[in-house]
């Protein structure tokens, strides 16, 4: 016989879900789910959401619950050269605004990166980066995030790359 007690469970721990990532990179092929109560846990989070494909009709405010969720074709970095759709849950949420973001439902977004500026703590804005200059600023009362894998994997048609930084050096600095 379980009890509540039994059902309920805690968090994972940013050691736990790092160990989590590792057993899936040595092959375990266990759904991702990740829980970020701080900056450092949704460092973790953009990591894993680096180059994640979406339209603006998967982004979903539920004004009235406080709740942003946000679906996605997730590149698997930890897998290489796979897809899987994730989502990421924000509670909590007291605003969404958006910034240089196209308005017709299907256009294809990337994912850049995520970032979290503590404001008034626990509070703060989560701002969601993408390709092409534009934003996504959550505003909430206290960091609550879950990302979770939704789906199998499938063969990526093609894995994202990245151009590398370009030398600080001009060509005349170059050739003396």
């Amino acid at each position: 016989m379980s009890t509540d007690a039994d059902m309920m469970q805690a968090a994972p721990t940013a050691a736990e879900v790092a160990e989590q990532v590792e057993s899936v990179r040595s092959g375990a092929n266990e759904p991702l789910r990740l829980l970020a109560e701080d900056a450092e846990d949704l460092a973790i989070i953009s990591a894993a959401l680096q180059d994640a494909i979406l339209r603006p009709a998967d982004i979903v405010w539920e004004r009235a619950a406080r709740r942003l969720t946000v679906e996605f074709s997730r590149f698997c970095w930890e897998c290489g050269g796979t897809r899987v759709r994730a989502a990421m849950q924000f509670g909590d949420v007291m605003a969404v605004k958006s910034r240089g973001l196209p308005r017709l439902p299907d256009t294809p977004l990337e994912l850049l990166a995520i970032d979290f500026e503590e404001v008034e703590a626990p509070g703060g804005k989560v701002t969601l980066m993408f390709a092409g200059g534009g934003d996504l600023r959550v505003e909430v009362e206290c960091l609550d995030a879950v990302v979770a894998d939704l789906s199998d994997r499938w063969e990526a048609r093609v894995a994202p790359t990245h151009l590398d930084p370009v030398s600080e050096e001009t060509p005349s600095e170059s050739a003396a």
